[in-house]
C-alpha cells in the first residue's frame, strides 16, 4: 500500500507540474485592475490561455482572460470597435501588466 501512495504521488506531482496555468479576469477595465473574476485557471486538454481586448480608437476600453477550447488568435472590427483575441500556452503568458 506504501509503495502504491509513493507512486500514486509521484504521478500528481507530474501531472501538476506539466498542466498550463492561466490568469483568468472576467472584466478589466482601462482605468484600473481586474474587477470580476480575477484569479488562475487550469488549462485541460485542448485549452490554451487566451486574452481578448477590446479597443476603440485604437485605445484599449476592456480586456478579458482565462482558459479557452479550441482558441484562435484572430482580430476584427465591429460596431466602431476592434476586437483582438491571443492565445498563447506558457504559464500565465496572458497577463496584461
Amino acid at each position: 500500500m506504501r509503495k502504491f501512495l509513493t507512486i500514486f504521488s509521484i504521478c500528481c506531482i507530474i501531472i501538476g507540474a506539466a498542466s498550463l496555468m492561466c490568469v483568468t479576469c472576467h472584466l478589466r477595465m482601462l482605468s484600473d485592475h481586474c474587477r470580476r473574476g480575477f484569479g488562475v485557471c487550469v488549462a485541460q486538454k485542448h485549452e490554451t490561455c487566451m486574452t481578448l481586448k477590446i479597443y476603440q480608437s485604437n485605445t484599449l476600453q476592456l480586456s478579458y482572460m482565462g482558459c479557452q477550447r479550441f482558441c484562435n488568435n484572430l482580430s476584427f472590427n465591429f460596431n466602431n470597435r476592434t476586437y483582438v483575441h491571443k492565445c498563447c500556452s506558457y504559464d500565465h503568458c496572458n497577463f496584461i501588466a
